[in-house]
């Protein structure tokens, strides 16, 4: 009784484990391939902010954005 008792829960700890390496990795390679914010984005961003953004300040913005990923 106590083997099997202690087998589930083995069973379940190591489930969890592996269902939390494995999720970390699909969200890691779905943020890699859609990113949440684009050059566009910021374009926009920056536009309804009464900015002009040039080049230069976009891809700056998206150099710190992809720091913090």
């Amino acid at each position: 009784m106590w083997h099997d008792i202690l087998m589930i829960a083995i069973g379940l700890i190591a489930g969890l484990v592996i269902g939390v390496f494995v999720s970390r990795k699909l969200m890691t390679k779905y943020l890699k391939k859609n990113p949440p914010i684009n050059e566009e984005m910021i374009k926009t961003l920056m536009s309804g902010m009464g900015r002009t953004p040039n080049q230069k300040q976009v891809n700056q913005m998206m150099k710190q954005m992809q720091k913090y990923m």
